[in-house]
């Protein structure tokens, strides 16, 4: 009975921190939530000029997810993937709560790509790079 606790809490534990691990690679989602709710219509107005669709397509996203960070993966995730938007779409109701990576994947893109390690780290609807940490610190580029 002692071991049967043991092994629950165990395991308790290494749940709870392996989601807290996955929550924090898209953190810039929870500042760019806060972005578009406080200015919906610039939201809008910058997904139509990045990803270069019209208002009757950014409809369609924004009424079938749950946020509007949702919204730019969606976009992102069919750029990446040249799938086309209701595709990831579907993908994203039908995966949904399995995280990006599975839809990365399921979309035919490597979740551990060098594009979806950047996307992990930021967006760029706001001329905002992505924070990606340089491991060969003191290099610089020419």
């Amino acid at each position: 009975m002692k071991i049967i606790k043991i092994f629950f809490m165990v395991s308790m534990t290494l749940l709870l921190f392996s989601s807290t691990v996955v929550a924090r690679d898209f953190d810039w989602t929870r500042d760019l939530n806060i972005q578009a709710e406080a200015n919906e219509s610039g939201f809008r107005a910058r997904l139509e000029t990045r990803f270069k669709i019209g208002d009757a397509q950014i409809k369609i996203v924004l009424n079938n997810i749950e946020e509007p960070a949702d919204a730019y993966m969606v976009l992102k995730l069919g750029e990446m993937s040249n799938q086309p938007m209701e595709n990831v779409i579907e993908e994203y109701k039908s995966g949904k709560g399995k995280g990006w990576g599975a839809l990365a994947k399921s979309l035919g893109i490597k979740p551990g790509s060098k594009e979806f390690k950047a996307l992990k780290h930021g967006h760029d609807l706001y001329n905002e790079k992505p924070k990606v940490k340089n491991k060969a610190k003191g290099k610089r580029k020419k």
